[in-house]
């Protein structure tokens, strides 16, 4: 039995059973739904207009008889393949029916065509013959469709030649035989370019998952990395430099965090896991996340100047707390003794045409009177900086400015645009 080719059937390829289902991409699928959509049409409106252009004509030497069971077969078969077609596809069974009532209509030209309409390629058999011809070519594989359609102008010549017109017998012959291959090849060129746009949609799908897993390795990459040296590495490193005393409470409070940090791997890396629950999860107050990172440090004084009840999304507090975190770290680390004030704001300003809305940039400033440093000589490998404030604040679509110079201390300056 002649299998259908579907459009993401590579031509030639072997037939797969019927209930394996191939492939398809948008395309094929597009393709697929007008292969189906254009051919029910086509069969079912040349149908029914056939059925009214045979009954119009019925001299001598047409058949009523014949014609009137002719013309009842074909309507209720059109009606048929237009419903069957369009709830199952076109099956092989589907178009070898249509095949063959159409052979069998073209053999009986002398008892359904009257004489002066046979000539000219314009009866209701010749259209009827070049609608089966077109439908095959659109639902079959090349292989049987072609054989379909040159069975079809056969049967055509034939029964034309019947009817006593030889020249309407080899001239529809010869244009069911034109529209055989044009149909076919226009077939095969729709499926190839389907084929090869799935084939670029489904490469183009590969490499953009490709590099969707490679950012997120990356990504994760960093935030094991900077979540390490905010924990482990720095509370090690301060432990080195004496920054913190054997007997401080902070250097307990601080390891506890680090246990709890490294025992907590799977949660995400912008969730602090030392951080107690607030009520609201969704929209945090900064001043409170702020406060407890201050806690963290009780060898080092802050001057805190928080504006109350700024509130941001979870995981914007969650990166600006633990940046400043950072930025605290660095303080001890490097200098312990310096005062050290850190500051929240709000600050509004208008964007674009006088009639724009507000833009609100939430602020929060660490600054002290240490040594200072110069940022562009800080080695790229180190993770502070770079990765623990700016990388954590780009991560949420904020950033981190760092202005210090040796000799006049340091400021790092985090901003986030709140929309709302």
């Amino acid at each position: 039995m002649p299998a259908v080719l579907t459009p993401s059937s590579p031509v030639g390829a072997p037939d797969r059973p019927a209930d394996v289902p191939v492939p398809a991409g948008p395309a094929g699928d597009a393709l697929s739904r007008v292969s189906t959509t254009l051919p029910v049409m086509l069969r079912l409106t040349c149908g029914l207009a056939g059925a009214v252009a045979a009954l119009a004509v019925r001299t001598p030497p047409v058949e009523p008889v014949p014609l009137v069971v002719a013309v009842v077969v074909l309507t209720g078969w059109s009606v048929w393949f237009a419903r069957s077609g369009t709830r199952s596809g076109l099956t092989p069974g589907l178009i070898g029916v249509d095949v063959a009532l159409t052979v069998v209509v073209c053999l009986l030209v002398p008892h359904l065509v009257a004489a002066e309409v046979l000539p000219g390629e314009v009866s209701w058999v010749a259209i009827l013959a070049s609608t089966s011809v077109i439908v095959a070519q659109l639902a079959l594989r090349p292989r049987w469709a072609v054989p379909a359609g040159l069975l079809v102008a056969a049967a055509y010549a034939l029964g034309a030649h019947r009817a006593g017109d030889d020249v309407e017998a080899v001239a529809h012959a010869t244009t069911l035989v034109v529209q055989t291959a044009s149909a076919t090849a226009l077939a095969v060129v729709l499926r190839r370019s389907s084929r090869r746009a799935d084939a670029a949609f489904a490469e183009r799908q590969r490499v953009l998952r490709e590099a969707l897993i490679a950012r997120t390795a990356r990504e994760t990459e960093r935030r094991q990395n900077r979540d390490l040296h905010d924990t482990v590495l720095s509370t090690l490193t301060m432990v080195g430099l004496g920054a913190v005393r054997s007997d401080s409470p902070l250097l307990r409070a601080r390891a506890a965090a680090d246990l709890r940090t490294l025992a907590a791997a799977g949660i995400p890396a912008d969730h602090d896991v030392s951080a107690p629950p607030r009520g609201d999860v969704t929209r945090p107050t900064v001043d409170e996340w702020l406060r407890e990172v201050t806690g963290r440090f009780p060898e080092l004084p802050v001057a805190l100047d928080l504006t109350p009840g700024v509130t941001v999304p979870a995981a914007v507090a969650a990166a600006v707390a633990e940046s400043t975190a950072a930025a605290l770290a660095n303080v001890l680390r490097h200098a312990p003794g310096a005062a050290v004030r850190l500051r929240l704001s709000r600050l509004a300003g208008t964007v674009g045409t006088r009639d724009a809305p507000t833009a609100v940039t939430i602020v929060v400033e660490v600054v002290d009177d240490g040594p200072g440093f110069d940022p562009a000589r800080v080695p790229a490998h180190r993770y502070g900086l770079r990765e623990s404030i700016r990388g954590r604040m780009v991560a949420v679509g904020g950033r981190a400015v760092v202005d210090s110079a040796p000799g006049r201390g340091t400021r790092i300056r985090l901003e986030w645009p709140d929309a709302g």
